[in-house]
């Protein structure tokens, strides 16, 4: 039938509704609806109202009907349209209704921002939307909005959530305002800012991270995901190297304060002269060395065999990724010693180059060229690396 159409999930029995439904198809509608049920057998239904543009009180009278021979029944997807039918007739009182999210397009908005799980696009002069790259995001959407509040009530300037969409083409995504806010990769591509002023900024708000004591469960252990980084690489390096890593990360002291997780120029925007977070789902917690290591990736170890990538993800070129780490760590460590500065990198080497060789196997790196030599290159490092490494701490 035209009107209904079904599928079996893992969360149940999902009845879509589709097109106009009133007195004319209303019998034919429930007939099938029960047809569909009883052949299921299902104890919860989902009915999906995504393609549903019109409900008379006929159609009501099914749902109403479908109530009660399935207490657990949801409807989802729901047009501003219906869901006023179903709000003005009490039925939001009886059932779970969810609004279908507004959708948006986001082909031809300049990328703003960039991050693990998602890119940033400006959608107007200030409004932006962070788009997952997971289809299916809408718990990421949910675990974000969450950790950004935390943050934003512990002191942390960041953006907080409004809205969340559909993406034309796919997906999901967050709206934030932003109002004529930049990125400091922006600012230094633009010639705004410098490298000099841009790190200094930046370290000046990481270390207000840093600062910042969390309770543990409200975010992740970055030390539990490190060791999982550490363990997947048990059949990638000889024992004992693979040994000294694990115990070199399992060494490292629990730590309860502020880890942002992805700490690069494109998720920091400058807004009247204020710095904010703007990609806020790789919160967590723990020892700074894995924030350390998250930042040289960014800047400096997943571009070592292919210079071009720091272009293509940060919009500058590698020689200038590599100053600005260089410059953030002599001002995070507040000196300019070379030894110590050289120490601290080499231990956020050993972190960074674990979780690149990890990545890049997980996404069947052995299966081209350029993977396999960006598995070579960190599994020559690491070789190099443990044996001269007695401690992750600084």
């Amino acid at each position: 039938m035209d009107n209904v159409s079904s599928i079996k999930s893992d969360d149940g029995l999902i009845i879509k509704l589709i097109g106009h439904i009133d007195s004319t198809n209303a019998p034919a509608v429930e007939e099938e609806m029960n047809r569909i049920r009883s052949e299921s057998q299902a104890d919860s239904i989902i009915v999906d109202c995504d393609e549903l543009e019109y409900l008379s009180s006929a159609g009501l009278r099914i749902i109403l009907r479908l109530k009660k021979a399935v207490p657990d029944i949801s409807l989802v997807n729901v047009s501003s349209e219906v869901y006023d039918v179903f709000e003005m007739t009490g039925f939001t009182e009886m059932v779970s209704i969810e609004k279908a999210y507004r959708k948006i397009s986001v082909e031809g908005c300049e990328v703003i921002g960039q991050g693990a799980n998602g890119k940033i696009y400006r959608i107007g002069p200030d409004t932006i939307v962070k788009v997952f790259l997971n289809p299916d995001s809408l718990a990421e959407i949910k675990r974000e909005r969450e950790l950004a509040r935390a943050a934003f009530v512990l002191g942390i300037p960041t953006a907080i959530p409004y809205d969340v969409v559909r993406i034309e083409g796919g997906g999901y995504g967050s709206v934030f305002e932003l109002l004529d806010a930049k990125s400091f990769a922006k600012l230094l591509i633009s010639g705004e800012k410098s490298v000099d002023e841009l790190a200094e900024m930046s370290i000046e708000l990481l270390k207000l991270i840093h600062s910042t004591v969390v309770k543990p469960d409200t975010m992740p252990d970055m030390k539990a995901i490190a060791l999982d980084w550490g363990d997947f690489l048990k059949d990638y390096l000889p024992e004992d190297m693979w040994k000294k890593l694990h115990d070199l990360i399992d060494a490292v002291p629990e730590d309860d304060h502020m880890l942002h997780g992805d700490y690069h120029l494109k998720n920091v925007m400058l807004q009247n002269g204020e710095c904010l977070l703007i990609d806020m789902d790789t919160l967590c917690h723990g020892h700074p060395i894995f924030e350390l290591a998250s930042m040289f990736n960014a800047y400096c170890g997943y571009a070592e065999t292919n210079h071009q990538q720091t272009m293509d993800f940060l919009g500058i070129d590698f020689d200038t990724a590599g100053q600005f780490w260089a410059k953030s760590l002599q001002l995070y460590l507040g000196t300019d010693d070379p030894a110590k500065l050289k120490e601290v990198e080499d231990k956020a080497r050993v972190v960074g180059y674990t979780r690149i060789m990890r990545r890049r196997i997980r996404r069947k790196g052995f299966d081209s060229e350029e993977g396999r030599k960006e598995i070579e290159n960190c599994k020559t490092q690491l070789l190099d690396l443990l044996p001269r490494t007695d401690s992750l701490l600084f």
